[in-house]
């Protein structure tokens, strides 16, 4: 049997914590910021968590985590 990979994109992006929840940043903060207010970019520095109908597939990605 071949060893189980966790998917690289996904280990660079997302942080799971004791609680199984999945920490991921904001979007839309990486260019075209002129047009986007201060108080907008302040609040997309904040981290998040994913939505639940996205956590299995990201735990699928992340298998030894």
């Amino acid at each position: 049997m071949p060893k189980i990979k966790t998917h690289t994109g996904a280990k660079k992006r997302f942080r799971i914590n004791k609680n199984g929840l999945i920490k991921r940043a904001h979007a839309y903060k990486s260019h075209i910021l002129t047009k986007k207010n201060t108080k907008r970019k302040r609040g997309l520095r904040k981290a998040t968590y994913a939505d639940k109908t996205n956590v299995m597939a990201i735990k699928a990605l992340l298998p030894t985590k």
